[in-house]
């Protein structure tokens, strides 16, 4: 251990600025091996350690709490650093590529995983695996072992599979921090299809995209999860509930309206800011409601259409799609955006009306100016200066 401790100490002193490309790069495929091989002598010492039950001298009930405990493991990296261990004992071709720093953790977890499922078929052909999981990579190396256990013991594959689309849960729930959190498992025919919608998204607005993108691809998924949800919604074709299709309701109140400190809040998620109930009243349905000082309901408004279907086809037909300085995004990611705010007195006419793309939208009400000036919309910055904007379609 002294001579590992001298040989970690020299390569954290090292000066990298005077390591060359090509010599960079061996040293990162050198550690990987180090690694995979300091992982696999971990596994071995972790299961003497059990094996002898030293953990119990300090009062630890089991490996994994000892692991907790001593060295600060998280409670799924100790219950995974103990399965490996446990299950090297089993698998000695597996034991010794890993050992040789041949196969990396991630591939040996798949390897215990198939052997767990089924440890006849995998004592027959562990070495077959073995060797594909020294060339193939993570992706490959799971197709080849799902296919391999259904090779393997097919009706116990096909019980699995039905193991697997019972587990399937999705939870949606907002929490305290104002977001809505999403978690769950999907079965594999819906996950595919989640997948390939959020990718044609994706990938259809990255094509109608010119400028360079700027939100991670996480925040890409999440984007394009709520165009998905939001063309569901406006989809004629929608079955109705109680009456009207389904939609979100927003609960404001003319102060939020005006842009100053009210009510204004989503049926589920709770208190939004002024600022956001009015981008959303930008293009909507708005039904009124007076009350009296105990808020309840003494006259209730006919729903009006802020933006009726024959203007919106004008002002696309204007726009051609989002307006904003270098987007160009469809029409149908598009809002039909108030330039002076109705809640202003500003009109539901043409003159006051620009498609903006929801990102834009977005940033129109945190800050960025726009005016209508002969008919066009001329952006400026928070500090007045002009955003040069595109020719019109």
């Amino acid at each position: 251990m002294s001579t590992l401790r001298s040989a970690l100490d020299e390569l954290v002193a090292e000066d990298l600025r005077f390591i060359g490309d090509e010599g960079l790069g061996a040293d990162l495929a050198e550690l990987e091996r180090a690694a995979r091989i300091i992982d696999a002598e971990r596994a071995r010492r972790l299961s003497e350690y059990e094996r002898r039950g030293a953990f119990t001298g300090d009062g630890f009930l089991s490996i994994s709490a000892w692991l907790m405990a001593r060295q600060r493991a998280a409670p799924f990296a100790a219950a995974t650093q103990v399965r490996v261990a446990r299950a090297m004992e089993g698998m000695p071709a597996t034991a010794e590529a890993f050992s040789q720093g041949e196969v990396s953790g991630a591939a040996v977890s798949m390897l215990v995983a198939a052997r767990e499922a089924c440890p006849h078929g995998f004592a027959e052909t562990e070495q077959t695996l073995v060797d594909a999981a020294r060339t193939l990579s993570y992706a490959e190396l799971r197709r080849v072992l799902a296919y391999w256990r259904q090779a393997a013991d097919l009706e116990l594959a096909e019980q699995d599979e039905e193991l697997a689309f019972e587990r399937r849960h999705l939870h949606v729930s907002p929490t305290l921090a104002g977001m809505v959190r999403v978690d769950g498992d999907l079965d594999p025919e819906t996950g595919q299809t989640l997948i390939s919608a959020l990718r044609a998204v994706m990938d259809a607005e990255a094509r109608a995209n010119d400028g360079p993108e700027l939100r991670a691809p996480a925040q890409r998924r999440a984007d394009a999860l709520g165009e998905l949800c939001r063309r569901w919604l406006d989809s004629s074709d929608r079955p109705t509930v109680a009456g009207e299709r389904p939609h979100v309701v927003v609960r404001v109140d003319l102060a939020s309206l005006q842009g100053r400190v009210g009510h204004s809040e989503l049926d589920d998620v709770g208190p939004i800011t002024p600022q956001t109930a009015r981008r959303l009243a930008c293009d909507a349905n708005v039904s009124r409601v007076i009350t009296d000082g105990a808020s309840q309901p003494v006259d209730l408004g006919r729903t009006t259409k802020v933006v009726p279907p024959p203007l919106r086809r004008a002002v696309t037909i204007r726009d051609g799609g989002c307006r904003f300085p270098g987007c160009g995004r469809p029409p149908g990611w598009c809002d039909a955006h108030h330039v002076r705010h109705w809640a202003d007195g500003g009109e539901t006419s043409l003159g006051n009306l620009v498609l903006l793309c929801r990102p834009h939208h977005r940033s129109i009400h945190r800050g960025i100016g726009v005016q209508m000036v002969q008919g066009q919309p001329v952006f400026r910055r928070p500090d007045g200066s002009p955003l040069e904007g595109r020719a019109p379609p």
